[in-house]
């Protein structure tokens, strides 16, 4: 792995700068895929709650990629235990690990045939640019990258980096939406928690006296769930979506030539699997701009949908307690319940304990080289787990009906 003539550094509002020193890297970043997350809001309906909350993918994958480069330079288990290659391999997975994502966050995957993470893959392992500048350093590095994302790599370490209960992807998340938000929710101390990290069995485990910081983590992860990404307006624009996105689904079904008009979702109408070329095409800009078309759309339900996304006029929100009333009501007002009645139920568990693989869980090491599972030894995070799940059940339709 070629090594830069000097140390690039990105400003980076939440971790100062973002440090890269490798080639392969550095070139991965300017890739078109990559630079396709530019277009991809990290929060989706969120800033229509938090009007600041309109940070990128973009800036989310290079705060994971930081993250994964301090705990594999900084934390001695890992700086010693794991091979060049290994260091490289899961710092472009962390870079790497949201290259697929769709617009809109996960809204937008209602009209897809496929999920995002299948897609990520896809353009790793298959032609794309971002393909072709990993295998110029190792013919296996794209699988090899695929794998940790997957969770299939043979070293177990290298997956939970990315994806477990204490990873960097959901550390820089927290970290950053808090920041953006404007709220203090997400906050915790991630330089504790690298300096107690450590590896032991085969797994990422935090010494015993870190316990109380990772305490810490698990609430802010409970409080950003409920205060910034379930927030009902969130959930009334994504309600939104998802309503025009089935009227536009069932417009399709119905051969009223809606695709003509709007030529962007054509491929992904008619195809199980898009291209990457196809997939790269599909950004928060080009689906703002559908809406705008729809909006003009002879379609009196789809266009009232896109103008209502487009001007926040949100759905009202109600206890699920009285989705028998609000239905009656809708139907009395003239609406259509298929497009104007929509309910979601959200559940909150911020913390599982381990369950079909023993790496799933958080794991504390003691002064005495024994390993436990955190919900057996700390009474806040037993509270959370073992009591009844923490959900919202609600019901959107038209204000004023």
């Amino acid at each position: 792995m070629n090594r830069l003539n000097e140390e690039k550094v990105l400003r980076d509002p939440v971790h100062g700068y973002v440090r890269v020193n490798e080639e392969v890297i550095w070139r991965c970043m300017a890739s078109r895929e990559f630079q396709r997350l530019r277009r991809i809001n990290q929060l989706g309906s969120t800033s229509m709650v938090y009007h600041c909350g309109e940070h990128s993918r973009f800036t989310h994958s290079l705060g994971v990629y930081e993250i994964v480069r301090r705990m594999v330079n900084e934390v001695k288990d890992l700086r010693n235990g794991l091979s060049e290659y290994e260091k490289t391999t899961v710092m472009l997975a962390g870079l790497l690990h949201d290259i697929g994502h769709a617009p809109f966050s996960h809204s937008f995957e209602a009209i897809m045939k496929r999920k995002h993470e299948k897609y990520t893959v896809q353009i790793i392992t298959q032609d794309s640019e971002v393909n072709r500048i990993l295998k110029e350093y190792g013919e296996s590095l794209p699988q090899d990258v695929a794998s940790i994302i997957e969770g299939t790599h043979p070293n177990r370490v290298l997956c939970q980096l990315i994806s477990s209960q204490l990873d960097a992807d959901r550390m820089d998340y927290l970290l950053r939406d808090s920041y953006f938000t404007g709220t203090k929710y997400g906050e915790f101390d991630l330089e504790r928690i690298l300096r107690t990290m450590r590896v032991a069995d085969d797994k990422l485990v935090i010494k015993v006296s870190g316990m109380h910081t990772i305490e810490d983590y698990i609430m802010a992860r409970y409080h950003m769930y409920w205060q910034v990404y379930y927030h009902p307006v969130s959930r009334s624009h994504e309600a939104l979506l998802s309503r025009l996105f089935q009227r536009l689904v069932d417009l399709c079904e119905s051969d009223s030539g809606i695709l003509e008009q709007l030529p962007m979702y054509k491929a992904l109408m008619n195809k199980a699997v898009l291209s990457n070329e196809e997939y790269y095409q599909l950004d928060d800009a080009t689906c703002l701009y559908s809406f705008q078309l729809m909006e003009r759309s002879s379609d009196t339900i789809l266009a009232d949908l896109a103008r209502r996304l487009l001007n926040r006029d949100l759905f009202a929100s109600a206890s699920i307690e009285k989705l028998e009333e609000i239905r009656e009501r809708v139907r009395k007002a003239g609406y259509d319940e298929r497009y104007y009645l929509y309910t979601d139920r959200m559940i909150q568990n911020p913390y599982e304990p381990y369950s079909d693989h023993e790496t799933n869980g958080i794991w504390m090491l003691d002064e005495k080289g024994r390993i436990e599972e955190l919900s057996r030894i700390s009474r806040i995070v037993s509270a959370i787990c073992y009591n009844s799940e923490s959900d919202d059940a609600l019901v959107f339709y038209p204000k004023g009906v």
